[in-house]
């Protein structure tokens, strides 16, 4: 292990994509440490949307190794994503001027529908570029881009996967993992949310749970971004060979679309 924190701390990898996270073990104390963390992180400490924010060491070689509270529990499963209290989190998250003035502190760059756009189109392969649904699809989500303006963006998560959600003993349920965080439309985060994880005949009811009212606005955004995050799904899936899932994200985008249109 070539990081060293001292103090009498062991530290243990715990896997993952980026590689910087572990558990820390120092007698009868265990924590969950994470190397260089943003300094948001404490905001969502503060807010209660992360485990509570232990300590933060700069270490020898430059990096800061932050320690959070080690909780027991589990991640969510897929079904408990439809439930009313991943909804409610969720809308304190896209409503805190906490996080909303730490983000900007820290440098949060905002995501458009252009640039979402603009990263969709070379992530398809050119056999998908084919498909006339998604010829059409892609047309259709450049024509009906939302214009809510970037003053009105919020703090969104980014990546909701059902893993990023943490169900202590207590039941205590908490959003991890902030390295995507941006500033967005809050249909951002939601229209991915619903996709993946919630039929599209309880999308209404999921959205009354999250606390907005239901406006025709706040509809096709929702949609379009839900369309966007459809085909993101679709050319990652191609690209593994995961034709089950492609092509479920093809009868929901074909949905959508037709959808988009009736509204």
């Amino acid at each position: 292990m070539a990081l060293d924190i001292s103090d009498g701390w062991s530290l243990f990898p715990l896997g993952g994509n980026t590689g910087t996270a572990y558990m820390g073990t120092k007698a009868s104390q265990k924590v969950f440490l994470k190397q260089n963390a943003s300094p948001f992180l404490a905001a969502l400490s503060v807010e209660g949307i992360t485990p509570r924010l232990v300590w933060t060491k700069r270490l020898a070689t430059g990096d800061v190794m932050t320690a959070q509270e080690w909780l027991n529990g589990r991640t969510l499963h897929r079904k408990e994503m439809r439930e009313q209290r991943v909804a409610r989190i969720l809308h304190r998250v896209h409503h805190s001027k906490l996080l909303h003035e730490m983000l900007l502190k820290v440098g949060g760059r905002s995501t458009t529908p252009a640039q979402l756009l603009a990263r969709l189109q070379p992530a398809l392969a050119a056999d998908l570029r084919q498909h006339p649904l998604i010829q059409s699809a892609f047309a259709s989500l450049q024509v009906e881009q939302p214009q809510l303006p970037e003053t009105h963006y919020e703090v969104c998560h980014g990546d909701l996967n059902h893993k990023n959600w943490l169900l202590s003993d207590r039941q205590w349920l908490y959003l991890v993992d902030w390295d995507a965080a941006t500033f967005a439309d809050p249909a951002f985060d939601l229209g991915a949310l619903l996709c993946e994880y919630v039929p599209l005949e309880e999308w209404q009811r999921w959205l009354q749970d999250y606390g907005e009212r239901l406006t025709p606005d706040l509809t096709a955004r929702v949609n379009w971004y839900a369309r966007v995050h459809c085909l993101s799904v679709i050319a990652e899936s191609y690209h593994q060979q995961r034709f089950q899932i492609m092509n479920q994200h093809l009868i929901l985008l074909e949905k959508l679309t037709r959808e988009s249109v009736t509204d």
